[in-house]
């Protein structure tokens, strides 16, 4: 279903700041800056079979869309949100949410790393997965990104898949031993959350 990917978003604190590190610092090209009008409540259709047409309303909230080009055409996005509430309380753990990216070899790996450091980031690795080596940094809203090198041969996806299956039977033997029933599948995912402002189209 999914072709490659076209964009992955995340949330910045100030653009101008956002577009200056990752141009700078790590050298992509700023793209776009998409801005709806001001006091602007974003809207998506809600077309669904047996409905009325409707659309979901979010809260108003100005933003601009910020992109970098990444080198096989796909793209990096950030929202400036000023007045859009707080996340800082999300509980997962520092080093889960991140985004990694692809570079040619381990001297690319390499110099990256002497240029973050340059820079004043400070960069932890590289670390050896087995299928790819890593080093791990910080942009300047606290998000993490992962520049990895493959390292795999061509025997590692295919033993990797052939054990997937095992070791996600492993994993939910565990949860639950440790942790209870796991979670009840979800007949109908929302595309939004449940309080949100749903009007007639």
């Amino acid at each position: 279903m999914f072709g490659r990917l076209h964009h992955i978003a995340y949330r910045c604190k100030d653009a101008q700041r956002t577009v200056d590190f990752y141009t700078n610092v790590i050298g992509l090209k700023y793209v776009a800056g998409l801005m709806p009008p001001e006091n602007n409540k974003p809207t998506w259709p809600l077309n669904e079979p047996g409905q009325p047409a409707r659309k979901v309303v979010g809260e108003e909230a100005d933003s601009i869309h910020i992109f970098f080009e990444l080198g096989d055409g796909s793209y990096l996005a950030f929202f400036d949100v000023p007045g859009g509430g707080d996340d800082s309380a999300d509980p997962t753990p520092w080093w889960v949410k991140h985004i990694a990216f692809e570079v040619a070899d381990m001297k690319a790996l390499l110099d990256g790393k002497a240029r973050l450091e340059a820079h004043g980031v400070q960069v932890l690795g590289p670390k050896d997965h087995g299928l790819c080596q890593s080093i791990y940094f910080m942009d300047p809203d606290g998000h993490r990104l992962e520049m990895a090198v493959r390292t795999e041969t061509k025997e590692t996806w295919p033993k990797l898949e052939k054990d997937a299956t095992k070791e996600l039977m492993r994993w939910n033997e565990l949860k639950r031993r440790k942790y209870g029933p796991l979670p009840k599948a979800v007949d109908d995912i929302p595309a939004m959350p449940a309080d949100s402002t749903i009007v007639n189209a």
